[in-house]
């Protein structure tokens, strides 16, 4: 996508609007007060201390978690096609059976049958992901045979797979080492820009979360709230020279500064 473009997509309208956002656990808020907006095409990086409701965040905008106060809005970007909400979790979730083709076709399937994709067209479009993520000629291949981060990559190719409205990613990198996490940030930066994906990922990896985000929302210790939002100035995708380079390090270290004042959690009245 050029720049151009994607300055564009930034000024439609929201594609998530979140306002006043609350959600109660019992007498425990998870998050109360929160605000967000995002438009087509952008990356929203979250972070915030454990606990501060960041995966219930998550939750609530995939409609899995009702708030309790405010309320949580997902568009299409076309009113006739109803939004499609893909997930990444942390753990990657494929069929062992079945080939790493066949796990990134499996929700496109489901799909095709409302959007009337033949078998060729479906197949055009698990091999287009799976080149896009490196694993083309691992199209054959069982879940088994595979690195964990190689897995995870199968796992956002089939997120992607349905061509959601927005794809939310919950600590997708948590589980592999540090230089397979830096190549997978690449991958996904890539593969996001390529396809103009709209993204929301929850990290708890400050220097993840601005390599990533056009935005980095910074939450409060639970009950969690915004902090910050603090704007990325980098062209997409983003390169291994900045990842390593002192731009990232300072926005990085303006975040830490921010969660660093933080108070602590609250603990639930007995």
């Amino acid at each position: 996508m050029t720049t151009a473009t994607r300055d564009s997509e930034l000024t439609a309208r929201p594609l998530i609007e979140v306002r006043g956002a609350r959600v109660t656990y019992g007498e425990l808020d998870a998050f109360t007060g929160i605000d967000l907006a995002v438009r087509p095409g952008e990356i929203v990086s979250v972070v915030g201390p454990s606990g501060c409701g960041k995966t219930t965040l998550l939750r609530a905008i995939q409609r899995l978690t009702p708030v309790t106060e405010g309320s949580v809005t997902v568009r299409s970007e076309r009113d006739d096609v109803p939004a499609e909400i893909g997930y990444v979790f942390q753990q990657p979730t494929l069929l062992p059976w079945a080939s790493v083709f066949r796990n990134v076709e499996f929700g496109l399937r489901l799909r095709a049958r409302r959007e009337r994709l033949n078998a060729g067209q479906r197949r055009e479009r698990v091999e287009r992901l799976l080149d896009l993520v490196g694993l083309g000629e691992f199209a054959g291949y069982r879940p088994s045979a595979l690195s964990g981060g190689m897995r995870q990559r199968v796992n956002l190719a089939r997120a992607l797979a349905i061509d959601p409205t927005v794809l939310l990613l919950d600590e997708p990198f948590s589980a592999v080492d540090t230089l397979t996490r830096e190549r997978l940030q690449r991958v996904l930066s890539e593969t996001l820009n390529a396809l103009g994906t709209t993204a929301i990922l929850v990290t708890h990896d400050i220097r993840e979360a601005v390599f990533l985000g056009d935005r980095v929302i910074v939450l409060r210790a639970r009950p969690g709230s915004v902090v910050a939002d603090v704007e990325v100035d980098a062209p997409h995708p983003r390169t291994a020279a900045y990842q390593h380079g002192p731009e990232i390090s300072r926005k990085a270290r303006q975040i830490y500064e921010l969660l660093a004042e933080s108070p602590l959690p609250q603990e639930p009245r007995p």
